[in-house]
């Protein structure tokens, strides 16, 4: 968070550029992102995935269908994120609107189920969609915590700008 002098009040006022990071074309492009992983991994799973999973010995099977609902949980939690945020940043709901309706999000961490012999085992478009899943996982949360985190340890200080004071002084040592 950077304060930067707010012209007409002489007082400090916080930019941030993590909301901006938010609402710039890097979100917009993480957005994309999750969408396509998600389409991407319900296309794979309804088709291709079904035939390699039926393909797949006793153990392996039920390895490939842990990390397959594991693997929808973690995007659906993050299409939910995503969702939220862009509703924010298009101005559908305010951030503390957003921030009241991040607990039906669950957004945490979930690591691969499987050993990792039985996840190398798995049909590679399945262990290839869990790996950009976590990578996306890893920065949503990253973002998550940036904007969401305690707001209060970031709130400005009613401060004024020394500056603005040294001018207060020059102006008022002048009019006399």
């Amino acid at each position: 968070m950077v304060q930067v002098l707010s012209s007409q009040s002489g007082h400090l006022a916080p930019v941030s550029f993590v909301e901006r990071l938010a609402g710039s074309e890097a979100f917009r492009a993480m957005f994309k992102e999750g969408m396509a992983l998600v389409e991407d991994a319900a296309a794979y799973l309804d088709g291709p995935g079904r035939a390699e999973a039926k393909a797949l010995p006793r153990a392996d099977a039920l390895a490939y269908a842990s990390e397959s609902m594991r693997l929808t949980t973690r995007l659906m939690q993050l299409a939910s994120w995503l969702l939220l945020q862009r509703a924010v940043n298009e101005g559908e709901m305010t951030t503390q609107q957003a921030a009241s309706e991040k607990h039906k999000v669950k957004l945490s961490v979930q690591e691969v189920a499987s050993t990792p012999d039985a996840f190398h085992r798995l049909p590679a478009r399945l262990r290839d969609l869990v790996a950009q899943s976590m990578r996306l996982q890893a920065r949503v949360i990253h973002l998550d915590q940036l904007l969401y985190a305690r707001k209060d340890a970031f709130a400005p200080q009613d401060m004024r700008s020394p500056v603005a004071d040294q001018l207060a002084r020059l102006q008022a040592a002048f009019a006399s």
